[in-house]
């Protein structure tokens, strides 16, 4: 019987080899997107549910304070983090629209959402990637097996970063390395 602990690496190693082959193209062009919208003054709000709220809080993170280098702090809001505002949109509409109601609010013609859902399925997701398709923002989406309802609503200004796995596990762990890859392009191309 195989050690699970080692299974684990084995699984996300493969997992790993896999995105290599297929993501590194759209990771490329995502990180332009972002480096663009950077660059015209504008900024990047983020998105997920459970581990995908702590990726998109983990991405901002990384741009308001620091990635690798000492820089001055780049514009981003996680919409994950505020409970007065997410409750209360909850209450008062719906869970679906916590995000959305935020992106209206807060998104601008230029900015850009990174959405991030690891089954493509979830509501509140999908309906801040519309939002920000009305306020004339471009949307970067992570997500994996395969694509879920949000792969049926990509646009032209939609780029899809489809993870080839079914795990959510691995699927998240693929999510974190595309976070540091944008975050290093970013630090790469506006302050190297």
């Amino acid at each position: 019987m195989t050690d699970p602990i080692k299974q684990n690496f084995i699984d996300s190693i493969d997992t790993k080899q896999k995105s290599l082959e297929i993501l590194v193209a759209p990771i490329r062009e995502a990180a332009q997107m972002m480096i663009d919208c950077l660059k015209s003054n504008h900024k990047i709000l983020s998105c997920g549910n459970g581990g995908s709220a702590a990726d998109a809080q983990h991405f901002s993170s990384e741009l308001v304070n620091r990635y690798e280098i000492d820089r001055p702090g780049l514009p981003a809001i996680a919409l994950t983090t505020d409970s007065s505002i997410l409750t209360s949109i909850a209450n008062d509409f719906e869970y679906n629209h916590i995000f959305a109601r935020q992106v209206e609010a807060l998104g601008q013609k230029g900015d850009t959402l990174l959405a991030i859902s690891t089954s493509g399925n979830s509501g509140n997701v999908l309906h801040a990637i519309r939002a920000a398709r009305i306020k004339e923002m471009n949307s970067i989406i992570l997500s994996g097996n395969k694509g879920g309802e949000i792969a049926a609503i990509i646009q032209e200004n939609d780029l899809e970063i489809r993870v080839p796995a079914n795990s959510t596990a691995r699927i998240q762990e693929v999510h974190l390395l595309i976070i540091h890859c944008l975050c290093d392009a970013i630090d790469r191309e506006i302050y190297c």
